[in-house]
């Protein structure tokens, strides 16, 4: 247990991180001092809505007539449930390439090894590099560049 002069600081840390979630618009914020890891993250306030009468539902558009029956498009996959889904570790801004006239980390089709850089992911002014964490070919670039992502955004899928 620490003294109680740390259990204060420790409170005051929780508090400035608090105060800076609320200013910024941010959801989650960690620091890093020495073996402690300190996270607060605040979760979204739902508001129960009334049931409501359902609505009726709208006619189907007419079909056009094509000859023959062509089968239904296949639904997207949920890129967040693929195997090589490449999430954001954090809350930040995404920039695909090291400056705003360099080419891209990556392109869709290219080859990377493991520990490649993908691209950045930019939180509270520091750039974070995200590193491939397999070797595969990227398969799809989810994220725009400049773009909010989220924690646990998938970023891209490499295979």
């Amino acid at each position: 247990m620490g003294s109680s002069k740390e259990i204060e600081e420790d409170l005051e840390a929780i508090r400035a991180m608090a105060h800076v979630l609320k200013e910024t618009g941010l959801t989650e914020i960690e620091i890093e001092r020495g073996q402690a890891r300190l996270r607060v993250a605040k979760t979204a306030t739902t508001v129960a809505a009334q049931m409501a009468a359902p609505a009726a539902m709208p006619a189907a558009a007419p079909v056009p007539e094509s000859g023959g029956a062509s089968p239904a498009p296949a639904a997207e996959p949920d890129p967040a449930n693929h195997p090589g889904a490449v999430t954001s570790p954090m809350v930040g801004t995404a920039y695909l390439s090291p400056s705003p006239e360099a080419n891209p980390f990556v392109s869709e089709g290219a080859s990377v090894k493991q520990g490649d850089t993908l691209m950045i992911v930019e939180a509270m002014k520091t750039m974070n590099e995200i590193k491939s964490p397999r070797s595969g070919t990227v398969k799809k670039i989810l994220a725009a560049d400049a773009e909010p992502v989220q924690f646990g955004d998938v970023l891209m899928i490499v295979e």
